[in-house]
């Protein structure tokens, strides 16, 4: 069971950036997708970003240009770069992983909120 922990969220003001992490338990040189899914108050919980082994990445229409999600396996970390941060970014940002697909997560995160105020 890969446990995966989150850490870097926070309380930033509209235009700021953040960089939200992702440690796992165990290496993930063999798992082929990582990714961060969101989870804002009353609604569903939609992928933002994924990146696979070969390190070919995916994002949301909605953050695109402004998210970066890079890992790195050697420290066993993923990591989400935030920039230009809008109040609609507000939510719970969860770490998966997935050992075929990111949209199949096998694993999870505990979850770490990002507020944006305006």
């Amino acid at each position: 069971q890969v446990q995966l922990v989150e850490s870097g969220g926070g309380l930033v003001q509209a235009g700021g950036s953040l960089r939200l992490s992702c440690t796992a338990s165990e290496s993930i040189f063999s798992i082929n997708a990582m990714g961060w899914y969101r989870q804002a108050p009353g609604k569903q919980r939609d992928l933002v970003a994924g990146i696979t082994r070969e390190l070919r990445t995916n994002y949301a229409d909605s953050v695109k240009g402004r998210f970066t999600i890079s890992r790195d396996n050697a420290k066993n970390t993923v990591y989400l770069q935030m920039n230009s941060l809008k109040p609609e970014d507000t939510a719970v940002y969860y770490c998966a992983a997935g050992r075929i697909h990111i949209a199949i997560p096998n694993y999870w995160g505990q979850g770490t909120q990002v507020t944006v105020s305006s």
